[in-house]
């Protein structure tokens, strides 16, 4: 019989963060899938409300051939939207949308899409989510 102790850290604990932000950023591929399901939600939803066709190609980062196009809807009604009150799903993302669409540009909206998946493969956005989530370590920064 063998014993083997480890040590396990939290991400303020840990001697080494940025090899516990490094082991994340490249085994965890889809930390903001979450966000694309609920964007691609407040776009159908927005379809919905204003009708016309909406035809979309997105991910949460930037990549080639991405583009969001809605036609034939009823601008009146889109502009009668208040984007404060998230009227589409409730989340951040509607307002994003229901804004750029009203600015002419609805593809800003997933350039706020793009910012926010950086924003949480960054060394702040990883310590956020490794203390919301009370993910522990070991030495080797390996997330258990």
């Amino acid at each position: 019989m063998r014993i083997i102790e480890t040590k396990i850290y939290t991400i303020d604990e840990h001697p080494n963060k940025e090899l516990c932000f490094e082991n994340i950023r490249n085994n965890s591929y889809d930390l903001n899938e979450h966000s694309l399901y609920e964007f691609i939600d407040s776009l159908k939803s927005l379809r919905d409300k204003i009708g016309g066709k909406l035809d979309y190609s997105i991910s949460t980062s930037p990549c080639r051939g991405e583009f969001i196009s809605f036609e034939d809807y009823d601008l009146d009604y889109l502009n009668s939207l208040d984007k404060d009150e998230l009227p589409l799903t409730g989340v951040c993302w509607d307002y994003d949308i229901i804004e750029a669409l009203q600015n002419g540009d609805v593809f800003d909206a997933v350039k706020c899409l793009h910012n926010d998946t950086e924003y949480l493969y960054s060394d702040e956005g990883l310590e956020e989510i490794c203390i919301a989530n009370n993910y522990e370590f070991d030495e080797e920064g390996n997330q258990l």
